[in-house]
């Protein structure tokens, strides 16, 4: 059985994270930043992280494709090119995991404070039109994040296969070795379109989402 301290860590840490960003949403409304405006930035930024993690995925499968047709050259520096743009792209899609959290984290508590709001009006018209305003809201929130959920795991069987070859690569470099990764590039070049197809999708639903809540995905 694990020490009741290693059962309590977890549910410490939770309640500690739970309080930061508590503290963290007060203070920014201190300055006018409300959680409604903290959404729709963390929405933009992960469009952002989205469109730089699908370049950094298009790039690296470019440099596996040019690696597995060498055709001569210097081997080891084609190498280091394909490691390096896999290390990018995997730092990227981190990125774009950590920027969906974020999302979750202020959605969750703008729709708890908004509930308590409405809660708390006594105009039941208004707090009818609140209401119907925040439904709609978290429609649309929820068709974003679910596209973003959707495109974030199909990035993650796509890198580990990059870091499979990317691995394989190191132990046998040599050109025999790489020849005989040809068929693999084709067999991954469908599930890189997938995923490319996915990530655009989910950067056009952050861009309605931002056009929705009166935000220039382009600013």
């Amino acid at each position: 059985m694990l020490p009741m301290r290693n059962l309590l860590l977890p549910a410490v840490l939770i309640a500690s994270t739970v309080a930061c960003q508590s503290m963290y949403y007060s203070a920014m409304e201190k300055f006018g930043v409300d959680k409604r405006e903290i959404l729709v930035d963390r929405v933009a930024s992960a469009r952002e992280d989205q469109a730089v993690a699908k370049e950094q995925i298009q790039t690296t499968y470019e440099a596996f494709q040019e690696l597995t047709g060498f055709q001569g050259g210097d081997l080891e520096a084609m190498y280091k090119k394909l490691k390096s743009k896999y290390e990018d792209a995997d730092e990227a899609a981190a990125d774009v995991s950590s920027r969906i959290t974020k999302i979750e984290d202020v959605a969750e508590a703008l729709f708890k404070e908004w509930d308590e709001e409405i809660a708390g009006m006594a105009d039941q018209n208004l707090a009818r039109q609140s209401q119907e305003i925040r439904r709609d809201t978290e429609s649309r929130y929820n068709d974003v994040v679910r596209v973003m959920h959707d495109a974030e795991g199909k990035m993650k069987p796509v890198l580990q296969t990059f870091k499979d070859h990317v691995t394989f690569i190191k132990h046998n470099l040599n050109a025999k070795a790489i020849s005989g990764l040809k068929d693999s590039a084709m067999n991954i070049q469908s599930d890189v379109a997938d995923l490319i197809a996915s990530m655009q999708k989910s950067i056009d639903e952050a861009d309605s989402f931002l056009k929705d809540m009166g935000k220039d995905a382009s600013n």
